[in-house]
């Protein structure tokens, strides 16, 4: 005779949410010690694909946020932002597929034809760095591209890099987004802010875009980095 699962109480699936927070918080430290040119005190690793379990962290305070806009084409994102990044989007070693169905490795990376990758496939610690790099030069210049001569805060450059690696710059583009483009033509911040909510993947709301859409206005009107997730 086949046994029947036993289908997890609202009690168990709560402490299963809160346990998979936590090991995703605890990897995106532990990429951010090599991502962000930290210096690491302690780490120590359970293996491949394993959280780190201890980390100290020295920030590079070549950095820090400054307080004065200045041309996006000047700017690169910020260490906190990184760390940021890197927590809504995970580490991930092997190929898979994302919300939308795209084939995805590292942090947030979608596989091109160049790649020569597949789903299941795994790859190197430094390849994600390498990925990592490579695409935030490609969404801080898309920005760049995106405001043109509109000066930017660190903190609402590094919330325009977010939305631009999250949709792809295509989906910024004057055509698929004529308020943002709007808004940012007329100069007007709090507009921009306002059109930062992209939270639809493959036709649906997508719970997780929610949050980080929540997260990037946070980030570009008032420099608040935090996980908005920590208070639901």
């Amino acid at each position: 005779m086949r046994k029947m699962r036993k289908r997890p109480s609202g009690v168990d699936r709560q402490r299963r949410f809160h346990t998979d927070r936590k090991v995703k918080r605890k990897a995106a430290l532990a990429l951010s010690a090599s991502v962000l040119s930290f210096n690491s005190g302690s780490i120590s690793a359970s293996g491949p694909g394993q959280p780190v379990t201890s980390i100290i962290l020295t920030p590079n305070a070549a950095n820090e946020q400054v307080d004065i806009r200045a041309p996006a084409s000047q700017l690169s994102v910020s260490d906190e932002f990184k760390e940021a990044l890197i927590e809504e989007e995970g580490v991930r070693e092997v190929v898979y597929r994302d919300v939308a169905g795209y084939p995805t490795v590292g942090v947030g990376h979608l596989i091109t034809p160049k790649d020569n990758l597949r789903v299941g496939q795994r790859i190197s610690y430094d390849r994600i760095l390498e990925l990592l790099d490579q695409d935030l030069k490609i969404a801080e210049q898309g920005v760049a591209r995106l405001v043109g001569d509109l000066p930017l805060y660190q903190h609402e450059f590094d919330a325009l890099v977010d939305l631009v690696f999250n949709v792809g710059e295509g989906n910024v583009s004057p055509a698929k987004s004529p308020r943002l483009n709007a808004a940012i033509d007329a100069g007007d911040y709090q507009a921009i802010a306002d059109e930062l909510d992209y939270r639809t993947a493959a036709g649906k709301v997508a719970r997780g875009l929610v949050y980080r859409s929540e997260r990037r206005a946070n980030m570009f009107m008032s420099a608040e980095y935090e996980n908005p997730r920590e208070a639901a």
